[in-house]
């Protein structure tokens, strides 16, 4: 059984701040099982967007973790990310949007094996 969103948005929005690094929500999504968008703003123009990673990349054994994919492989103009973000909302009006700051790229997430 998954984690429900708002609480595994709260403990990521947690260990964020643990760390130093500013992180908020910019959108609410649906408390049980919205999905979970993560913008890493790197404070220089620029932007990582993660997703969640498809079903085909999960491990049978471990089911409930969220896992997380980037969407391009360099940081791109934060305009090229919100557009995104548009276009996902959109698709999926029970998606969450995180946003978070640090220039160093740091996300905390667990990523999909390429």
């Amino acid at each position: 059984m998954r984690l429900k969103s708002s609480i595994w948005v709260a403990a990521y929005l947690r260990r964020c701040q643990t760390e130093g690094v500013f992180g908020a929500v910019r959108r609410r999504g649906a408390e049980e099982a919205g999905a979970v968008l993560v913008k890493v703003a790197l404070l220089d123009g620029k932007a990582m967007l993660y997703v969640p990673a498809p079903q085909t990349v999960y491990d049978d054994s471990r089911p409930a973790e969220r896992i997380f994919m980037p969407v391009s492989s360099q940081p791109v103009p934060e305009a090229a990310v919100e557009e995104r973000l548009v276009k996902e909302i959109r698709f999926d009006p029970d998606a969450w949007i995180v946003e978070t700051e640090d220039k160093a790229g740091r996300h905390f997430l667990d990523l999909a094996r390429a």
